[in-house]
């Protein structure tokens, strides 16, 4: 793993160095037009066709969802009556945009709701998908594609994949749009996913470059450009637009995700001169059975204890000073300098932050 470290900094000082071939990307990919969004849909519905995997019977919405649906379809049930192992109750989540038109598609996210052990193979009842301010945006339906399964035989099992929530391709229907903001006719307004003051004047340094003084910026997050008055054109200098490429300033950041030992360290990351001394503390704790047999001809039973081996290894700490570094890659070589491992690395970071001497945010997932 420290292997892979190292070469994912040297892959990322690589990509420093060389910001104008692998940094620079078009505009199109690091901003938004003012006005296309997306918002989420959510609706409650029933898959049914499953073998015997659905919820159990003391799932008592789903008994009910079911009786209700059957009420409606003129056929009258008691809802104590009712076995419901190939039917679950399921939410039903996906995403629609101002962009979208009446008549298209879109797909569906089906997560379980219940108790069931899974959708494999089951098929979806129209479901109405409404949006934040109650409005019935699509309906859903269709089979469900989960890619993987999940047999139980007695007290075997067999998985592949999480068999709870899958997908339906194009299964929901769209029937409303979201109201667009609606943009102006004199200028387009460019969002930055990631908001930065650098980046945004850059951005308008490379259209003004291109197409004269046109654009503005008007915060860390809003370019103004000024469009052509007549339609065609506007939508041909859009696409001009969104082709033109820059190099996004990115903030220094160091990534730790401890549970999996994951490491990512931005190219801006630096170090000011610092002392660290690190290294290990094992604590191994054994326990021996001991058996006390009584004497012979006696009335007393045979007594059991253990007796507890500790024995504690403490590894020589290792030095490193650390100058003023300036780049990942001298950071890496000083770490596996000291034999640092990925984990060992982890709490370097947090402790280089405490010191102030990490420049960088430290983000810990």
């Amino acid at each position: 793993m420290k292997k892979l470290f190292s070469i994912a900094l040297a892959v990322a000082l690589l990509c420093v160095s060389v910001q104008s071939v692998c940094a620079a990307t078009r505009l199109k990919d690091i901003t938004s037009l003012e006005g296309d969004y997306q918002i989420p849909l959510m609706g409650y519905g029933l898959m049914v066709g499953l073998d015997g995997t659905g919820d159990k019977k003391g799932t008592q919405f789903t008994n009910q969802s079911l009786v209700n649906m059957l009420q409606r379809m003129g056929v009258t049930v008691d809802v104590d009556a009712v076995k419901v192992k190939n039917v679950a109750a399921v939410m039903v989540t996906a995403l629609v945009g101002p962009l979208s038109r009446v008549g298209g598609t879109l797909d569906v996210t089906v997560s379980s709701l219940g108790d069931a052990t899974s959708l494999q193979g089951g098929l979806l009842l129209l479901t109405p998908l409404s949006g934040p301010d109650g409005v019935v945006y699509s309906s859903a339906q269709g089979p469900i594609t989960i890619g993987g399964f999940n047999i139980q035989s007695g007290g075997t099992q067999i998985r592949n994949n999480y068999s709870l929530v899958g997908r339906i391709p194009s299964g929901g229907l769209i029937q409303a749009v979201p109201p667009r903001m609606t943009p102006s006719e004199a200028y387009a307004s460019f969002i930055l996913r990631e908001p930065d003051i650098t980046t945004a004047t850059r951005i308008v340094s490379a259209i003004n470059r291109r197409f004269g003084d046109v654009a503005s910026a008007i915060d860390a997050a809003t370019i103004h450009v000024t469009m052509p008055p007549d339609h065609d054109a506007a939508m041909t200098f859009l696409a001009r637009l969104e082709a033109v490429r820059v190099v996004p300033d990115v903030e220094a950041r160091v990534v730790l995700n401890e549970k999996t030992g994951t490491i990512v360290a931005g190219g801006n990351v630096s170090v000011a001169a610092v002392a660290l001394a690190h290294g290990s503390l094992t604590v191994e704790i054994s326990s021996s059975p001991i058996i006390v047999q009584p004497l012979p001809f006696s009335s007393g039973e045979t007594a059991y204890s253990s007796q507890s081996d500790i024995s504690v290894q403490e590894e020589a700490a290792k030095v490193v000073a650390f100058e003023e570094v300036a780049s990942v890659g001298e950071m890496a070589s000083a770490l596996n300098a000291i034999g640092a491992t990925p984990r060992d690395i982890i709490a370097i970071f947090q402790a280089l932050r405490e010191a102030g001497a990490l420049r960088a945010r430290l983000i810990i997932m």
